[in-house]
């Protein structure tokens, strides 16, 4: 992946504060941050104050996930405990680091899976499938915390897919250019409510239908795992 070449953030006092903190003990090695990064060919950039607007990336995530945070915990009010919400809040954390970064190469076959940010922060490649069972809506009732947290966390990824995948797939609510229909032999991005939490499956295109109007809104596709073996079953 190489080496990060630049890093922006806003000046929250967390961030200023962690500045001041390697400034002074880099200074104690006779050698200031701008030096240090610039040795490694790196960029630190703070954003101007009160400009939020300057952050639009990761300032439109936080609204999506904490829209979706809210609208989750007052399906149920007053029945979160402190460990409950701490559980609850990893594993909404968890999902959100799972999902895709790039869709680059993502028409190769042969291409490695999309990097996630928990790709990153954990430097493994997998990541741990969710608990076994189902978790319905009703279990948000129930006297048992763990399968209240289970259903609530199911509720959060319906909803974060539908936040996320249209955020990754389009740059804008509708459709502003002409683009190219769907192939056969096109790798896409299954979104499918059965899909299990922090998976997000790739599929080929089999057959593409055209409408009247020559523009293809329907197509069959054909999910397959990377990790089989020769005779095609899951190693």
């Amino acid at each position: 992946m190489g080496a990060v070449r630049q890093v922006r953030c806003d000046q929250g006092t967390n961030f200023i504060a962690a500045r001041n903190e390697f400034q002074a003990a880099l200074n104690e090695l006779d050698k200031n941050i701008e030096m240090y990064l610039a040795d490694r060919q790196c960029e630190f950039v703070f954003n101007v104050p009160q400009s939020s607007h300057a952050g639009g990336v990761w300032e439109r995530q936080i609204r999506t996930i904490r829209s979706i945070l809210k609208a989750t915990i007052d399906t149920c009010p007053g029945r979160l405990t402190d460990s409950a919400l701490r559980t609850f809040l990893y594993e909404a954390m968890a999902i959100v680091y799972s999902r895709p970064l790039t869709m680059v190469n993502m028409n190769d076959p042969r291409a490695d899976s999309p990097l996630t940010p928990n790709n990153l922060l954990t430097m493994k490649g997998k990541v741990p499938l969710p608990p076994p069972g189902q978790f319905p809506p009703v279990d948000m009732y129930t006297k048992r915390t763990w399968r209240l947290v289970q259903s609530w966390l199911e509720q959060f990824w319906s909803r974060w897919k539908k936040e996320i995948s249209p955020q990754s797939a389009t740059k804008g609510k509708k459709w502003t250019k002409p683009r190219r229909n769907l192939q056969v032999g096109d790798i896409v991005l299954v979104t499918d409510h059965e899909t299990p939490r922090m998976q997000w499956p790739l599929a080929m295109v089999t057959s593409a239908n055209p409408d009247d109007d020559c523009l293809v809104r329907q197509v069959q596709v054909r999910v397959g795992v990377k990790s089989l073996n020769r005779r095609g079953c899951p190693s």
